[in-house]
């Protein structure tokens, strides 16, 4: 793993815990899809605190000099996707992540694969 991704994903939780948001979970998911190395879902209390971390996670990266590629879903507020290329950042409001459950479906992504790998 490259120096810059390491720094990019302390960048990425700090920027989240400034604002406060909680359930940080980090996945790799380069074994699953070329879209993106990590993926990082975490949580806040209302749909205003997500724009809130969603803001702060661009902005700390941005001054560290990491190019922001885009974001979803700022105007709703209940999942608001913030996409870093290397890491694509997931803030959710805990009713929103609940229903999605992104980790379990990553993870059963790569048991799957696994399974398809060893047949």
């Amino acid at each position: 793993m490259t120096l810059d991704l390491e720094t990019m994903k302390l960048a990425v939780v700090d920027a989240i815990e400034d604002i406060k948001g909680f359930d940080i979970s980090i996945m790799d998911v380069r074994n699953l899809t070329s879209m993106t190395n990590y993926m990082i879902v975490a949580s806040a209390n209302s749909s205003r605190q997500a724009k809130a971390v969603a803001d702060n996670v661009r902005e700390k990266l941005k001054e560290k000099g990491f190019a922001i590629r885009g974001t979803e879903g700022e105007k709703e507020g209940e999942w608001v996707l913030v996409d870093l290329d290397d890491i694509v950042v997931h803030i959710m409001v805990p009713a929103t992540r609940a229903y999605y459950n992104l980790e379990q479906l990553w993870t059963e992504g790569e048991a799957r694969r696994g399974h398809i790998k060893a047949s």
